[in-house]
């Protein structure tokens, strides 16, 4: 049975750990801290890939806070979240009058980072049209808001992220070699949870101890048959499903043991051959066999036509965050 530790004990006895809120000690989770080590201090462009849900936000923090801009501005956007007519002035600010609804001046996010590291997260989306400028902030150092003609000079140290396989967007005309090269300086690759499956427990507590603290719960103990279930299953939403589940057990959880949510997944939990075993994948494949058995037997007794004729095929849902 494991119980809950303090995170505030756990922080006394690891104070030489400088990277906020990365939990685990898996021997590749340690391999891309040290990458971050390295490339921290320098002023260089990092790339981080990884698929959807690994944490990469959290890596581009972590460069920031252990480079000498510490302290001074970390701002973050995501390319994929911005409408596209939206995303240049986002990106550069405009000035007021500058396109119909430009009722005042809009500083951009590149000048909010000055002097500090700009995150541009879902890099890959980035459209064609606005790659050029930003390959120009890039060398230069310097763009022109939208509706300016005064050049404005920055110093902003830039870290994008993606999960999108950019060579390929660079095959397909869709991504800019140039600017691919001006990003790609420091690649670091982010693994996926399945990979590193020594830091799911912790990263199970941690997330208890989050959400049992904040709905109020006492929750101490996690079951050895939950914790199998947790590092069983193949996560194919990463981290942040790993979170979502969590929670949704704190809150079905009514003692201090965590309940399993796993228990009852009704084939929610049915992962694509792609990410290897699913946790239910026997259990379902029991069911399956318990089914076949049912039905052959039921097809022995004299209302088997009729119960026949209403069954169906069932289809698993399969489930992806």
């Amino acid at each position: 049975m494991r119980t809950i530790e303090p995170r505030r004990s756990r922080e006394r006895q690891s104070p030489e750990r400088k990277f906020e809120q990365i939990v685990g000690k898996s021997p590749k989770l340690e391999a891309v801290l040290e990458q971050v080590v390295k490339v921290a201090p320098s002023d260089s462009s990092v790339l981080v890939l990884g698929e959807t849900g690994t944490g990469k936000e959290l890596i581009a923090r972590a460069i920031h806070n252990l480079s000498p801009r510490c302290g001074r501005p970390f701002v973050r956007l995501n390319c994929a979240a911005i409408p596209l007519d939206l995303l240049e002035s986002e990106l550069f600010g405009h000035e007021r009058g500058a396109f119909t609804g430009a009722v005042s001046q809009r500083v951009g996010r590149f000048e909010l980072a000055d002097t500090g590291t700009l995150f541009l997260d879902e890099i890959g989306d980035l459209p064609m049209s606005l790659q050029p400028k930003l390959l120009r902030v890039l060398q230069e150092q310097e763009f022109e808001r939208l509706g300016s003609s005064t050049t404005r000079r920055v110093n902003v140290r830039l870290v994008t992220a993606t999960h999108r396989d950019l060579p390929e967007l660079v095959r397909q005309n869709r991504f800019r070699l140039d600017l691919f090269y001006r990003l790609h300086v420091v690649p670091i690759h982010l693994p996926a949870l399945r990979e590193r499956r020594e830091d799911i427990a912790p990263l199970v507590m941690h997330f208890v101890e989050i959400y049992s603290r904040r709905m109020g719960k006492c929750i101490e103990r996690v079951s050895p048959e939950t914790m199998k279930a947790f590092r069983s299953y193949a996560w194919p939403g990463n981290i942040r499903e790993l979170q979502n589940l969590v929670e949704r057990a704190v809150i079905n959880s009514s003692d201090a043991t965590l309940a399993n949510p796993f228990a009852d997944d009704d084939g929610e939990f049915d992962d694509s051959a792609e990410y290897g075993p699913s946790v239910s994948g026997m259990r379902h494949a029991s069911r399956r066999a318990s089914s076949v058995i049912g039905m052959t037997r039921m097809a022995a007794a004299p209302q088997a036509p009729s119960l026949k004729q209403q069954s169906s095929e069932v289809v698993p849902l399969r489930f992806r965050a």
